[in-house]
């Protein structure tokens, strides 16, 4: 097998495990796999960026915007760094579904680790994207993560079509209005999924929507802090 990303051969070690459950994680070579950084160090409590502070500016200023915060906390795994950004855009903006599978393993480990004392009070909810959005890139990465977790999922939100996050200002994510609408309330605790938190803009708004209809706390789950 090829790496999807290089060419190189992918290394496949042949264990009876391998043999009866083949892996479908191996998508990507050692060499391209070394690229990926994990989040290391002391980071903020809330968010997750990297932070000697226990709370980054970015929080603060969201805490001076809703008070309470209407979200618990984040937790991402990786840094965007330059391979990740162009490993995402293949994957999301190219449609190079496969690419996600590399993700699951990880996603699955770090979910154990800081979430399960969820498992059994929360439900999953991936950050959706509009019909428009969805129509044109053929699949949303925030569900694929979703099917990933060892946990129970529901699609309440509704986003509606704008203008793509990417192409706004960091100004405009935090004050433009709530992109989403909910189609049916949830009275579990929630941990939302998506790919990227930047600003946090996306994973406030859908948080404060669910607090709002009566939720009782929302977390959410990422793959890369930007």
């Amino acid at each position: 097998m090829h790496c999807l990303w290089c060419e190189n051969e992918v290394e496949f070690s042949l264990t009876w495990k391998s043999l009866l459950i083949p892996s479908r994680e191996k998508v990507l070579c050692s060499s391209c796999r070394g690229k990926l950084e994990l989040l290391q160090g002391e980071r903020c409590n809330m968010c997750s960026r990297v932070s000697m502070e226990k709370l980054c500016s970015d929080c603060k200023r969201w805490q001076s915007l809703t008070h309470p915060s209407s979200l618990q906390w984040n937790y991402s795994i990786y840094k965007y760094n330059y391979f990740m950004k162009e490993l995402v855009a293949k994957w999301k903006y190219r449609g190079d579904y496969t690419l996600g599978v590399s993700f699951q393993s990880i996603f699955q480990e770090h979910f154990k680790v800081h979430f399960n004392h969820l498992r059994k009070s929360a439900i999953a909810v991936p950050i959706p994207l509009s019909h428009e959005r969805l129509k044109e890139r053929g699949f949303n990465q925030a569900q694929m993560l979703t099917e990933f977790l060892p946990i129970e999922s529901c699609s309440p939100l509704e986003r509606l079509h704008g203008e793509k996050q990417s192409k706004k200002t960091k100004k405009e994510r935090i004050t433009g209005g709530n992109p989403f609408k909910l189609k049916e309330t949830i009275k579990k605790q929630v941990i939302l999924v998506d790919d990227i938190y930047t600003t946090g803009a996306t994973l406030h708004q859908a948080a404060r929507l669910l607090i709002d209809s009566g939720c009782p706390a929302v977390y959410s789950y990422t793959l890369i802090r930007g």
